[in-house]
């Protein structure tokens, strides 16, 4: 519970809401800032663990932020908050590595489950944006799940789960060496990077494919 967090929006209100909320439920709130330029400097300065940023700020974008943490090798676990959803972007916030992406709309109610996924190593992306992600591309099972055996497509669906290869070990009684092998194995069939959460994304958007 007492991860660092930096909060950056541009939106006053916002910004002041989901202070107030957070550290009323115990959060460590570090710092805030109205804008990007202040927000990476905080993110240097404090290296908290976690950054919550509004997508759309001035001087700086969280998606820009995002970019530059990642590029600058710094540990601070990025959620975005955005009105936004655009697969585009969606696909952008990816490519730069955040940890959660999240509806302003449900921010108060989805950002304790986010922030725990987020602790705990695993990434989350709100329900809605999924849903909204899946539902554009309807029909459109990605061809390279037919290349998965039985074993490795019921891995997957554990990972859209959250499970982790402990969790997955235990639940089919393997070792976690073998479910880092299916892993492997995995990503390779569905041509995908070897960045950590590549798998866990894919697994997310795809897992109305995966029963």
């Amino acid at each position: 519970m007492n991860k660092s967090i930096v909060i950056a929006d541009d939106h006053p209100l916002m910004l002041r809401g989901l202070t107030d909320f957070l550290i009323s439920r115990g959060y460590n709130i570090i710092g805030s800032a109205e804008d990007g330029n202040t927000a990476y400097s905080l993110i240097v300065k404090l290296k908290p663990e976690i950054a919550i940023l509004d997508i759309r700020m001035p001087y700086k974008t969280g998606l820009e932020i995002a970019e530059a943490c990642k590029k600058n090798n710094l540990k601070t676990k990025v959620i975005l908050i955005t009105f936004d959803k655009e697969e585009d972007v969606f696909d952008q916030a990816l490519e730069c590595g955040v940890f959660g992406y999240i509806l302003k709309e449900f921010a108060i109610e989805e950002i304790e489950t986010c922030i725990a996924q987020v602790i705990d190593g695993k990434p989350y992306f709100s329900e809605e944006i999924v849903s909204y992600l899946n539902a554009s591309t309807i029909d459109k099972k990605p061809e390279t799940l037919d290349s998965l055996t039985k074993s490795e497509l019921k891995i997957v669906k554990l990972i859209s789960e959250y499970k982790t290869s402990q969790n997955i070990a235990d639940e089919l009684s393997i070792s976690v060496r073998t479910v880092d092998k299916h892993r492997s194995n995995i990503v390779h069939k569905l041509e995908l990077d070897n960045k950590p959460t590549s798998l866990s994304i894919w697994a997310t958007l795809n897992k109305d494919f995966l029963n």
